[in-house]
């Protein structure tokens, strides 16, 4: 888990036994925290250990919906159903458990359980003797606390310096803090994301309609820029860059890596996106295909929403937050149901998507915040 301030505090509530505190700490936060897996899997786990069942349900489901592969979630489903005394539906589950990992020792005691007892008259004293939270699925470890981290960092500071110049200096490796380094053993391999130098002799193409037209100078350094922004996990500005490759007269070759690098991009959450690369709606408004599929978070006000059991929508006054200018409006839609109060500002966390060359856009809606703070 990253060390989230908000999880990690829930987190540390969790791991204490104060379940109640935990869930206080967490439930306000459920629009902030939309689509997370560590959010629900510490709801549903407070849930359960309190014996709020049909909340650890939902919980637990959200987190399974989010990370299908992950045991965790699927445990606590199937200790519910296990409760219940639905045992096939506990045995599929704890099925699945072992699938992804074969060792799981909770899955393995489960299913000893079931064997022996399951439509038994001990089955219901067995659950009754206050045996069944040994099958409940852990808290995760929340991590070190910034203080434990700092004097880790600084006993190991000085030997990792030495040792990574050592190595840096003779080549045994490459330096990881080159722009290079780190990210591109995530993309494959760094031949697959590096210039070939046929790439390098005809980097632009002639002919055709392009948005833009780019020298072989440009084309090389755009490129390199956006390979760097990257390498750096800044995904949203490296995907501007990209944009520009794409929609111009560049290489086949050139656009091809490009819509590699692409591909392994991830969409940020409200913790993880870089804000001093955020661009401005009055920017993206004025060349939608630059910002196309962007990341991007604005202020404002929700009005005209609509929520169905598919998904939420509505119109976003972008920079109403305060009621005082109005700097456009953007349709958003969610694709899912999300609680929402149009009576209080918001801030919007969302995926550019244009509509034509000149405008207007839309976005894709990826999480939303709102308090009393805004």
């Amino acid at each position: 888990m990253r060390l989230d301030p908000i999880l990690t505090k829930a987190n540390r509530l969790v791991r204490s036994g104060k379940y109640e505190a935990a869930i206080r700490t967490l439930e306000p936060e459920i629009n902030r925290y939309h689509g997370s897996f560590h959010y629900y899997y510490l709801l549903g786990s407070s849930c359960l250990r309190i014996g709020d069942f049909g909340g650890a349900l939902t919980y637990f489901r959200l987190a399974h919906e989010t990370k299908r592969q992950e045991p965790l979630a699927i445990l606590g489903l199937a200790a519910l159903f296990f409760r219940r005394g639905e045992t096939e539906r506990a045995v599929d589950y704890y099925l699945d458990v072992l699938e992804l990992n074969e060792k799981n020792r909770i899955a393995i005691k489960a299913m000893k359980v079931l064997r022996r007892q399951a439509g038994t008259d001990s089955f219901l004293s067995w659950i009754e003797a206050g045996k069944l939270p040994s099958l409940y699925p852990p808290i995760p470890f929340p991590g070190f606390s910034a203080k434990e981290k700092l004097g880790a960092f600084a006993v190991l500071l000085a030997v990792c310096i030495i040792t990574f110049s050592c190595l840096v200096r003779f080549k045994v490796i490459s330096n990881p803090f080159s722009p290079r380094g780190g990210r591109l053993g995530v993309a494959g391999s760094a031949t697959a994301l590096s210039l070939s130098r046929e790439d390098r002799m005809a980097p632009v193409q002639t002919g055709g309609s392009y948005h833009y037209i780019l020298t072989r100078v440009q084309a090389l350094d755009v490129y390199e820029k956006a390979l760097s922004q990257f390498t750096a996990y800044r995904d949203e500005a490296a995907r501007i860059n990209l944009n520009r490759i794409l929609e111009s007269n560049a290489a086949e070759g050139l656009k091809n890596r490009a819509r590699i690098i692409i591909s392994y991009m991830e969409a940020p959450g409200f913790d993880t996106f870089r804000r001093g690369d955020n661009v401005l709606y009055n920017d993206v408004i004025k060349d939608p295909l630059l910002y196309n599929e962007v990341h991007v978070i604005w202020r404002g006000i929700a009005t005209n929403v609509v929520t169905s059991d598919t998904g939420t929508s509505f119109d976003f006054l972008v920079g109403y937050d305060t009621r005082k200018t109005l700097d456009g409006i953007v349709p958003v839609v969610f694709n899912n149901a999300i609680p929402l109060n149009p009576e209080q500002p918001l801030e919007l966390l969302g995926r550019v998507i244009p509509l034509s060359a000149e405008g207007p856009i839309r976005m894709e809606g990826v999480a939303l915040h709102q308090s009393g703070n805004l």
